[in-house]
Formats: structure tokens, C-alpha cells, sequence
């Protein structure tokens, strides 16, 4: 049986030259129909190509996941000047979506517990431990309490001047409308904290939303988090969940992130995207967009911008 994947490129510019050698790629794992097809975007140019997987490429599966697997690989291997990334045609085509998202670097430029940890004069302390954590090299939950430690005795009045330093990332507000517009659901879920969040997510309009909780006493931050931690593996059963309750399938959901923190929840999702990621993330993703610009991940989707 085959199974149709569209092929998406996409950069700051694309190339004839560079277009040929993907599809040179592509062809020597499947066969490619046509030619490639300009996509609307913004800040970025990008490209689809239908791509037929050959009929015997894994055929006890409706989804041919090794020849899917390969195909990555092999694109990934080809050092092309381009990001490729191959996603299932039925996703691209379900009549209802589910995206999630992590905040810190992803829906927004910034990694807020360095924002408030400036105030403290810990900014760089706390840094160090967050760029450890967000490659993997330290267990997030107990660098979480490491940090937050950081921020003790910080009147609570901090929460409104981090607020107004957050900046969104490039087209996260597109991609939020674009969804809705299409009749899709939009979810974060962050080891950050819900002060700074649940306000930027109703500003957005998200459908489903959850971070840490600072803990507060008496005006002043104790340099505690209040109840359980929000985890790798919390951020994947969210995803479930809010899916279901969405009524959209997981092979229907997409889920950006990039860090070590996000590898369960991309792992989960249909098509798991590494933002900008650190390069375990990226080797882990199903598609890696190393342009600032979250318009990219509508691209994947297949759901058009406004």
C-alpha cells in the first residue's frame, strides 16, 4: 500500500540548486510527483513536494514509519543549506488539528526565570542551569528548584514588570489565529510560571494552558515552587488529554518545542517540531526549523496563514 508524505522546504531563501538536491534525496527513497510548489509565508520562503513512499516500504503498516524514518535521515545526512521536513499527508489533511506548545524560547523569545532571576542579580547563575537543564544534562525538576531557589525574597510585584519584557516569538500570534481561524485547537504547557502565562494566554485566546506556580507569602516570593513540577512527562500527558478532549486524534496533533524538557511531549504528537532547538532536540524532532519564525510550523501543518 502507499502512503503520501508531503515534502516541506524552508529557509531565509531557497534555491533552485538547493531545491534539486532534495529532491534528488527524496527520490532515491520514494517517488516524487511533480514539481516543487511555492507556499505562502512570511519573513521566510518555503516549498511542498508529494512524495509517494514505495508500495512495499514496510507494508504491514498503514503508515510506512521505517521508510519515513529513512527518508528524514537520509535528508538530514545530505547537509543540505535548507531545512526538509517529510509529514504525513493525513495529518496535513485532518479536518482537526491540536497544537502545543512550549513558552520559554518557543511561543516567546525569552526564558522568563532568567527575566526574574535579573532582578535578583542571579541572571547568569540561573542561566548556566537553565541552558544545562534544556540540553539534557540535568534533571529538570530538581534545576528547577535549584533556580527558583534564586528568586527568594522578591516581592511579588515582579510578575508585572516581567510581563511587560516578554516579547512573543515572530508570527506565534499569526500561528494561534491562523489555527483557530481553521476550526483547530491551540494549548502551551511550560516549565515556566503560570504569574506570566495565564495572562499572556488569555491574550491569546489559547483553548488550554498550564505552567508552575511561584509560591507567595506575604508579598514576597519564598523561593519555592507550590505543588508538583510541570515535567517532561507531565507535558506529554497534557498532550493526550487535551487532544482527547478535543476530539483530535494524536496522529493530529503537532507539538513545538526545544528543549530536553519537550522530547516526550514531541515524541507524542503526530509530528513532534524542535523550534530553534538544541541539537539532541532536533536529532529527536520529526521536522527542526532553525528560522525565528513560527509562521514555519503552520507550514508543516498545512494550515494557511491569514
Amino acid at each position: 500500500m502507499q502512503s503520501h508524505f508531503s515534502a516541506l522546504a524552508y529557509a531565509p531563501e531557497l534555491s533552485a540548486t538547493a531545491l534539486e538536491e532534495a529532491s534528488a534525496v527524496l527520490a532515491r527513497h520514494g517517488a516524487v510527483d511533480g514539481e516543487w510548489r511555492p507556499v505562502s509565508a512570511e519573513g521566510f520562503q518555503a516549498a511542498e513536494l508529494t512524495v509517494v513512499a514505495p508500495a512495499d516500504a514496510d507494508a504491514a503498516s498503514v503508515v510506512p514509519e521505517q521508510w519515513l524514518v529513512s527518508a528524514r535521515e537520509a535528508l538530514a545526512e545530505a547537509g543540505l543549506s535548507i531545512d526538509v521536513a517529510v509529514v504525513p499527508y493525513a495529518l496535513r489533511q485532518a479536518e482537526r488539528k491540536f497544537l502545543i506548545m512550549d513558552v520559554d524560547s518557543t511561543l516567546i523569545q525569552q526564558e522568563v526565570i532568567e527575566l526574574i532571576a535579573a532582578h535578583a542579580g542571579k541572571e547568569a547563575e540561573v542561566a548556566a542551569v537553565t541552558e544545562a537543564a534544556m540540553r539534557g544534562e540535568l534533571d529538570f525538576a530538581a534545576s528547577l528548584h535549584q533556580r527558583v531557589a534564586q528568586l527568594a525574597g522578591l516581592p511579588e510585584t515582579v510578575f508585572d514588570e516581567v510581563r511587560q519584557a516578554v516579547r512573543l516569538s515572530v508570527g506565534a500570534q499569526r500561528l494561534v489565529d491562523a489555527f483557530h481561524s481553521a476550526g483547530h485547537r491551540v494549548a502551551v504547557v511550560s516549565g515556566g510560571f503560570n504569574q506570566i502565562l495565564g495572562p499572556l494566554a488569555e491574550e491569546l485566546g489559547l483553548d488550554f494552558w498550564l505552567a508552575n506556580d511561584l509560591e507567595v507569602q506575604d508579598g514576597l516570593l519564598t523561593g519555592r515552587v507550590a505543588g508538583d513540577v510541570v515535567d517532561r512527562a507531565t507535558k506529554a500527558s497534557r498532550l493526550r488529554e487535551w487532544a482527547q478532549a478535543s476530539g483530535v486524534p494524536l496522529e493530529a496533533a503537532i507539538a513545538v518545542g526545544d528543549g530536553a524538557n519537550d522530547l516526550d511531549m514531541l515524541a507524542t504528537a503526530g509530528l513532534g517540531v524542535a523550534f530553534n532547538a538544541k541539537p539532541a532536540v532536533q536529532a529527536a524532532a520529526d521536522a527542526a526549523i532553525n528560522v525565528p519564525n513560527l509562521d514555519a510550523v503552520a507550514v508543516l501543518a498545512g494550515v494557511p496563514l491569514a
